[in-house]
C-alpha cells in the first residue's frame, strides 16, 4: 500500500476537531475587574434616614475611647492584663460565656431584623456601608456630582485634576487613620496613644496595627467598596434563607410598572401602552452596588432605599402616585395579602432572642466580681501533728474582679470544730490576685468524718457587699488509727 495514500495517514495523524461555522466561541475571563459606579445623590426621606442611624455610630465610636470612668478609659480591651474593661463591668477571660451569649444575641438580633425586613442593617448600619458613603461624599466635594466625576475621570490628567483627585485621597487617608486610631485606641489608652504618635514614641505592635487598620479603612471603603458587600461579606449569601413571602423588602412593581417608556409630563401612560415607569434609570444610578431593581430582587440588593427617593422623587414630578418601587412584601405585590407582623418565623426568632437576652441580663447583673479558688495541698492528704491534731493545707486565691480596691475577711464553714490557721483579712487592689496558705486543724478525738464538706467564704469589708464562697475537702484519718 502506498505511504501517502489517506488510509495509512489516518494511522499517524491525529483527526483535528471540526468547529461548525455556524456557533461563535465565547471566552469567559473569571478574573475581569469590575467597573466603577458613580452614584448620584439625590434627597429624600431614607437617605435622611440614614444620616440619622449613622450619626449615633459614629459618634459612639469615635467618641467613647475619650471617655473616663474613675479614672479609667471608659471601654479598654486590655490584652496585655487579660481584661476588658466595659464602662463599670470588668470581664475577665473566665467570663468569656458573656462574649459567646452576645454574639448569639447579635446573630439571633440579625436574623430577626432580617425575616423582618431584610437588609436593613446593610443599608442603614453596616459600618461599610456607613464609611463608603463618607468617602462618596469625600468624592463629591471635591470633584462634583456623577456627570462630572465620570468627565474627570475620562479627561486626561492635568493639573486640575491632579489637584482634586490629591485632595480626595488626602481627606481619605485623615478619615482612615482617624478610623485605625480610634480603633487601636480601644486596646491601648488612647489618651496615651495620641501624644506618643505625635511624638514618634509608640510601641511597634501599636503602630502595626494603627498602619494595617488605616490601608483596610481606605481599601474597603475608597477602592472596594461595593465588591466588599458582593464577595467578600458573607452575609449576603445566606441572607435569603431568612426571607420569606411576608419580609419586607425593596420592590418594583412591574404590573403598575410596565411598560416601560419616556413620555411627557402631560402624556396619559395609558393612551400610549405604557406603565408609570419612564426608564429614567434614576434608580440605577443611585443604587450603591449598581443594580437595577427593576429586575427583581437580587442579593446584591443591600435595601437602603435610595432608589424609593429617586423613583419617588420622578412620579412627583410626573404628577403619578408615590410607590412604584417601595419597602413592601412578595405576598403583597403579587397575592394582594398585607403585610403580616404576626408570623410563625418571626415570632419564634423574636421569642428566642428575648429568652437569650433575658437570660444574659441576668447572668450579668447576678455577676459577683470576686472570684475564689481553692487548692488543696496535693503533695500530702493530711498531717497529724504532735499535739494530737489533723491539719489540711489549701493554697487560697482571691481574685478582685471589681473596679475598686478591697479588703476581704475570710472565714470556713463546716459542722466539725475546725481551727483556722492563717490571715483572717486581706486587702486586694482591684483587678489583682491575692494569694495565701491556710491551714485547717481538728483534734483527733473531734473527728466525726474522714472526708467532710466544707466552704471557704469571703466577704468584703466595704459597703459593695461583695461575699462568695467555694467548696472544698477535709480529709481525716480513721478515728481508731493509731
Amino acid at each position: 500500500m502506498d505511504k501517502s495514500s489517506p488510509s495509512s495517514q489516518t494511522n499517524t495523524e491525529v483527526a483535528k476537531p471540526q468547529v461548525p461555522h455556524n456557533e461563535a466561541i465565547h471566552v469567559l475571563n473569571l478574573y475581569q475587574t469590575a467597573d466603577k459606579i458613580y452614584t448620584r445623590s439625590l434627597e429624600g426621606f431614607y437617605r435622611s434616614l440614614r444620616r440619622w442611624t449613622w450619626i449615633p455610630m459614629l459618634a459612639s465610636y469615635f467618641l467613647i475611647p475619650w471617655l473616663s470612668i474613675n479614672g479609667r478609659q471608659a471601654v479598654w480591651f486590655d490584652l496585655a492584663e487579660r481584661k476588658f474593661h466595659i464602662f463599670w463591668l470588668t470581664l475577665w477571660p473566665q467570663d468569656l460565656p458573656f462574649l459567646a451569649a452576645l454574639l448569639i444575641i447579635s446573630a439571633f438580633g440579625l436574623f430577626t431584623i432580617t425575616n423582618f425586613a431584610g437588609r436593613i442593617w446593610c443599608g442603614f448600619s453596616c459600618p461599610q456601608t456607613v464609611w463608603t458613603s463618607i468617602f462618596i461624599a469625600i468624592e463629591e466635594w471635591f470633584e462634583g456630582d456623577r456627570n462630572k466625576r465620570i468627565k474627570l475621570d475620562a479627561q486626561p490628567w492635568s493639573l486640575n485634576k491632579l489637584a482634586r483627585k490629591s485632595a480626595v485621597q488626602l481627606c481619605w487617608l485623615l478619615m482612615s487613620l482617624a478610623t485605625g486610631l480610634t480603633f487601636v485606641g480601644y486596646f491601648n489608652p488612647i489618651r496615651e496613644l495620641v501624644p506618643d504618635l505625635f511624638h514618634l514614641s509608640v510601641s511597634g505592635a501599636a503602630l502595626f496595627w494603627l498602619l494595617l487598620f488605616t490601608a483596610l479603612t481606605w481599601a474597603n471603603a475608597g477602592l472596594m467598596r461595593e465588591q466588599i458587600c458582593l464577595y467578600v461579606c458573607p452575609y449576603a449569601r445566606f441572607q435569603s434563607v431568612m426571607f420569606d413571602s411576608d419580609t419586607l423588602i425593596v420592590s418594583y412593581d412591574k404590573a403598575r410598572g410596565e411598560q416601560r417608556g419616556s413620555r411627557k409630563i402631560n402624556q396619559d401612560p395609558a393612551q400610549l401602552g405604557l406603565g408609570d415607569c419612564v426608564d429614567c434609570t434614576l434608580c440605577v444610578q443611585v443604587c450603591p452596588t449598581g443594580i437595577d431593581i427593576r429586575d427583581g430582587l437580587q442579593y446584591e440588593c443591600i435595601s437602603c432605599g435610595l432608589c424609593i427617593d429617586a423613583c419617588n422623587a420622578v412620579m412627583e414630578k410626573m404628577d403619578y402616585p408615590a410607590g412604584l418601587i417601595s419597602f413592601t412584601t412578595e405576598n403583597a405585590l403579587e397575592k394582594g395579602i398585607p403585610f403580616r407582623l404576626l408570623r410563625p418565623r418571626l415570632m419564634a426568632y423574636f421569642a428566642v432572642l428575648i429568652v437569650i437576652c433575658g437570660v444574659f441580663f441576668y447572668q450579668i447583673s447576678s455577676r459577683i466580681a470576686l472570684e475564689i479558688d481553692v487548692v488543696r495541698d496535693r503533695s500530702m492528704l493530711y498531717r497529724v501533728t504532735e499535739d494530737g491534731f489533723v491539719e489540711n493545707s489549701y493554697k487560697l486565691k482571691i481574685n478582685n474582679m471589681d473596679q475598686a480596691d478591697h479588703r476581704y475577711s475570710i472565714s470556713v464553714k463546716s459542722d466539725q470544730g475546725l481551727i483556722y490557721r492563717g490571715q483572717s483579712e486581706v486587702g486586694v487592689a482591684e483587678g489583682e490576685v491575692a494569694e495565701m496558705l491556710v491551714r485547717l486543724l481538728l483534734p483527733v478525738q473531734d473527728i466525726k468524718k474522714t472526708n467532710a464538706e466544707i466552704v471557704f467564704v469571703v466577704t468584703a469589708t466595704t459597703e459593695s457587699g461583695l461575699q462568695n464562697s467555694e467548696k472544698s475537702r477535709f480529709i481525716a484519718p480513721l478515728k481508731n488509727r493509731d
